[in-house]
C-alpha cells in the first residue's frame, strides 16, 4: 500500500510544513496532497513544496471544480507538473457542495455529473495537443457560445507541450460520481472510503470499467484512501479532538437538505447521530452538537492512540482494497509511526 501524506487547506493562516513533507519523502511516501475551499488554494502551496522537494509526488485533494475553469486547470496543472520536474504532479479534482460553488466561486451547480465529464474530457484533450480543442458538452463547451459571447471565440492549442499523461484523480462518493469515476478517470479520492466498505463500492467501480473498456480494472486504478492519525496514549481524548471537525462538516457544511457528509453518516447506519448532529449544530449549540459525534464514527475512519494500536489497525486498511492511504496527521511522530506501519524503513 502507497503511503501519502495530507496536509489539507489552511486556517486563518498559511503554515506548510515542510520539514514534515521532506521527511516523508525520506522514508518513501509516495505523495503529498493539499486541498482548497474559501481560503488558501491547493495549487500554490505544493508550487513551494516542489522547489523543496525531489521525487514526492505533488496531489490535489482536491482542486474545485468550479474554481477554474477546464483550460485553467489544464493550464495549471500542466505548469506545475513542468516546474517539478515532470511526472509528478496528481489532478484531484472534484465538485464541492452547491453552498460552495455558488456562494463562493459564483458558478452554477448545475447537473454535476455531466460538468465532471466535460471537465475531464477538455483537460485530456488540452493535454493532448493533437488538434485545437474544440468540445461540446452537456454542461460546459469550448468555444463558449452561450449567453453573452460574442461570437468570435476559436478552437485553440497548448503552447506549452507538457505531459499528456498527467494523472486525473476524482473526489467522488454517491453511486452516479463512483462510477463515471472508474470510467474516465486514473484514480479514485473516495469519500467515506473505510476498511470493510469494498463491497458498497466495488459493484459502481466495475460498472465504470465495463463502460471505459481497454481492459481497465482495479489492477491498473489507483484508490487513495483518506484517515486521520493521531498518537496519543489516552485513545479517548484522541476520539474528541477530531469530533468538532465532524460536528462541523455533518452539521454545517453544506445546505441543511444537501449535505454529503450527514448522507455518508446516515449511510453507514448513524442515521439518528447525523439528524442529532446537524439539528444542534444548526441551532447554534456546537458543543452539544460535538458531544453528540459517536466514539465508533471517528474510530472506524480514523488511526488514534498509541504506536501499537496505530500499527495494529493498521493492517485492515492494507486489506481494505485501497491502493494507498493518504494520511492526515499535524504531528512529526504520526509520520514516523506510519512508516513503521507500513514498513517503508
Amino acid at each position: 500500500m502507497k503511503l501519502s501524506l495530507m496536509l489539507g487547506y489552511s486556517g486563518a493562516q498559511l503554515d506548510i510544513p515542510v520539514a514534515r513533507v521532506q521527511r516523508a519523502e525520506e522514508l518513501g511516501f509516495h505523495s503529498v496532497w493539499t486541498a482548497e475551499a474559501y481560503g488558501s488554494d491547493a495549487i500554490t502551496p505544493l508550487a513551494y513544496l516542489a522547489a523543496m522537494t525531489k521525487k514526492i509526488k505533488l496531489g490535489t485533494a482536491i482542486m474545485q471544480l468550479s474554481a477554474r475553469t477546464p483550460a485553467n486547470c489544464a493550464m495549471t496543472a500542466a505548469t506545475l507538473d513542468a516546474l517539478a520536474g515532470g511526472d509528478r504532479f496528481l489532478a484531484g479534482i472534484g465538485v464541492s457542495g452547491p453552498q460552495i460553488v455558488e456562494g463562493w466561486y459564483g458558478q452554477p451547480w448545475g447537473r454535476p455529473y455531466y460538468r465532471i465529464k466535460d471537465y475531464v474530457a477538455i483537460i485530456r484533450a488540452i493535454w493532448a495537443r493533437e488538434a485545437p480543442v474544440a468540445y461540446e458538452g452537456k454542461e460546459i463547451s469550448l468555444p463558449f457560445t452561450g449567453e453573452g459571447a460574442a461570437g468570435l471565440g476559436k478552437p485553440l492549442k497548448s503552447i506549452l507541450h507538457g505531459n499528456p499523461n498527467i494523472p486525473i484523480f476524482l473526489g467522488t462518493g454517491n453511486e452516479a460520481t463512483v462510477r463515471l469515476t472508474a470510467e474516465i478517470a486514473d484514480g479514485w479520492l473516495p469519500h467515506g472510503f473505510i476498511p470493510g466498505s469494498m463491497p458498497e463500492y466495488l459493484p459502481w467501480l466495475e460498472q465504470g470499467f465495463a463502460r471505459a473498456g481497454n481492459r481497465k480494472s482495479l489492477d491498473n486504478f489507483e484508490i487513495m484512501a483518506l484517515t486521520h492519525v493521531e498518537v496519543d496514549q489516552d485513545v479517548q481524548a484522541a476520539l474528541d479532538r477530531q469530533k468538532p471537525d465532524v460536528a462541523l462538516y455533518v452539521g454545517g457544511m453544506g445546505h441543511k437538505d444537501k449535505n454529503f457528509h450527514k448522507d455518508l453518516m446516515v449511510r453507514r447506519g448513524f442515521g439518528d447521530a447525523a439528524e442529532r448532529i446537524q439539528e444542534l449544530f444548526l441551532a447554534g449549540h456546537k458543543a452539544e452538537a460535538t458531544a453528540a459525534v459517536p466514539d465508533e464514527w471517528v474510530d472506524q475512519k480514523s488511526l488514534v492512540g498509541p504506536p501499537a494500536r496505530i500499527k495494529q489497525r493498521y493492517r485492515a486498511w492494507e486489506d481494505s482494497g485501497a491502493t494507498g492511504l493518504v494520511v492526515w496527521a499535524s504531528q512529526d511522530e504520526a509520520v514516523e509511526v506510519m512508516a513503521q506501519a507500513a514498513r517503508l524503513n
